[in-house]
């Protein structure tokens, strides 16, 4: 049995105040360093401005791929029976037990010009690693459970009866599926894309070595902030990065109102 309300909740903010609260206002105060000039053509500088449009960018893509290809992979998960599907889950949570660089490193490997996929690559003067292709590969890698594991549950507690109902009145597969199950999945549909956007904008490990860190071309922000941090240049670090914590408040709070929206939509069509 927990103790009592004021004891955990004390203990709640104390925790998160000591993990999360300090650091975060450690990186804002760090800025301060900066004269406002400073901070403002740090965090506009060239190669900052080319690595948020790439940061950005690629996240974006990769998150909307997701979406597709991430709803078809937990509707097969939910919807059908077959050989080795516990092992096909169990894959999906790959990339959150992988440790980053081992991903970076694997996929470098494959995508290289020798490497399995690469070498077949080349010939239709497709080159991946190295390039932003690579990059929105890495993301993509990163962010497909996200989609799945997010629409998978709200897909199992869809009632059956909602499409038998919609084919009874003569709709097909497709406006079925269109008008009556795509509707009920939208909301779990953004939040996924919400958390794996803001997963791939902090992403690292899995893309430095498939990257090439080619400066104005492949070079993503979290690069950038490590490199100042090599330099030393504490600054020119923690201004980059209030620029990427921003961000990800906004998409926190983004992600907290699609929660809010999920749970609110389906307990209303359940009821």
């Amino acid at each position: 049995m927990l103790p009592g309300f004021k004891l955990t909740l004390g203990f709640t903010l104390f925790y998160l105040g000591l993990i999360v609260l300090i650091p975060l206002a450690a990186v804002f105060w760090k800025t301060t360093t900066l004269t406002w000039p400073q901070f403002w053509q740090t965090i506009t500088m060239p190669t900052a401005m080319a690595s948020y449009r790439l940061t950005f960018g690629a996240s974006f893509l990769a998150a909307l791929v997701n979406v597709i290809f991430g709803l078809i992979v937990a509707w097969v998960l939910v919807r059908y029976e077959f050989f080795g599907k516990k092992i096909v889950d169990a894959l999906v949570d790959l990339p959150f037990a992988l440790p980053t660089a081992v991903a970076g490193i694997t996929l470098a490997a494959l995508y290289s010009k020798t490497g399995w996929i690469g070498q077949l690559l080349e010939p239709l003067g497709i080159k991946a690693a190295n390039t932003q292709l690579g990059i929105f590969i890495a993301l993509t890698f990163i962010g497909l459970p996200f989609i799945v594991r997010t629409v998978q549950p709200i897909l199992e507690d869809l009632d059956p009866e909602l499409e038998e109902a919609a084919s009874s009145l003569g709709a097909n597969r497709w406006q079925v599926f269109w008008r009556v199950v795509l509707p009920m999945l939208t909301p779990a549909l953004l939040t996924g894309f919400a958390l794996a956007f803001a997963r791939a904008l902090g992403e690292y490990g899995s893309v430095i070595f498939i990257a090439g860190n080619i400066p104005m071309k492949t070079q993503i922000t979290p690069v950038i902030i490590m490199g100042e941090l090599d330099m030393f240049d504490y600054g020119k670090a923690t201004a980059i990065a209030v620029v990427m914590l921003v961000v990800s408040f906004v998409l926190l709070l983004t992600i907290n109102v699609l929660q809010w929206w999920t749970n609110r939509y389906n307990t209303n069509n359940l009821a």
